[in-house]
């Protein structure tokens, strides 16, 4: 549910470190390694800063290593359409998407840092990708996913059979259900961020350490239950700061696993597929579009998009009711 204009409206129109050892006779090489060194100090995500940086080595192989001052329009729009149609490589929808976007942010990086005068990325055409509706699980589905969970947390399995008690597994999915967080705030909420002095209207923070993505930091409401659920498996795994010490990775295999015993297909209950059903129940209720998009962590540009897909997902569970 992110979009690469999101990442232009996060990155900062800082100054290049060491200015003035760039000007526009520096070549695409040597700016693209100063440009490695912005996105790092910006504290651009890890996978985004190797994606721009292959697509700017994509463009030096195209151009050679010319000085920066000389790249116009007429030559990125040629080299746009050889990704396309003259490379022999295959380049969808969403890579090619993504390339523009690079483009945008390296040329105007340059600008407003004075090392080119004008931006030759600007008049670049920014295509519109709209992915497929994603196949996410009917409720009687993810009824089934809780009721797996809520067994284990009471030590049996889903034919109540004795099995180790484990209550994270229910505290996780109730998580994403009813606050739609992604993985990596999942992974960053503390145990401090869970607010609970109104016992009738307890709420989560999601916080960021990366300045960038403040915007993002929102409250969300949870409901009291989980929060008893949290508490006992706090107890059970005598937390102390983060609400979850596993990985990441850790994090999937739990809720795969839950869909393996609902007797789902594997990629079925996933962190991003339950977002969606979380907007889902969250669009059936009434609850106003700006809230979700809010609830979500959404910018209003990725919205626009979003909000078709849940009028269309809601639409075709209907018709399928």
């Amino acid at each position: 549910m992110e979009s690469q204009q999101e990442i232009e409206m996060g990155a900062s129109n800082s100054p290049i470190p060491n200015q003035q050892a760039l000007n526009k006779e520096t070549t695409l090489l040597d700016a693209m390694s100063s440009f490695e060194g912005h996105m790092k100090n910006e504290g651009f995500a890890v996978n985004t800063v190797k994606s721009f940086l292959s697509d700017i080595r994509l463009l030096h192989k195209y151009l050679g290593n010319v000085p920066v001052g000389e790249i116009a329009i007429e030559d990125l729009n040629k080299f746009l359409n050889w990704l396309q149609y003259e490379r022999g490589v295959p380049c969808s929808p969403k890579t090619y998407s993504r390339r523009v976007t690079t483009l945008k942010v390296f040329f105007s990086w340059l600008n407003k840092s004075e090392v080119i005068q004008l931006d030759p990325a600007s008049g670049v055409a920014q295509k519109s990708v709209s992915s497929p509706l994603p196949t996410v699980p009917t409720q009687s589905q993810v009824e089934d996913a809780i009721k797996v969970a809520d067994a284990w947390r009471n030590g049996k399995d889903i034919m109540g059979n004795k099995r180790k008690r484990d209550t994270r597994p229910y505290v996780l999915i109730n998580l994403i259900l009813q606050a739609a967080v992604k993985k990596g705030e999942a992974k960053g909420l503390l145990l401090e961020h869970i607010e609970n002095e109104e016992e009738e209207a307890p709420q989560i923070f999601i916080r960021y350490t990366n300045p960038r993505m403040v915007y993002k930091e929102r409250r969300i409401a949870v409901e009291p239950d989980w929060v008893e659920a949290v508490d006992a498996y706090a107890d059970q795994y005598s937390l102390t700061d983060e609400l979850f010490t596993c990985t990441p990775r850790n994090l999937e295999y739990i809720l795969k696993d839950i869909g393996a015993e609902a007797g789902l297909e594997p990629s079925l209950v996933s962190f991003e597929n339950l977002r969606w059903v979380s907007a889902l129940s969250d669009l059936r209720n009434g609850v106003e579009p700006d809230l979700i998009r809010e609830k979500l962590g959404l910018s209003k540009i990725t919205w626009r998009e979003t909000k078709h897909k849940l009028e269309q997902l809601k639409a075709k569970q209907e018709e399928q009711a």
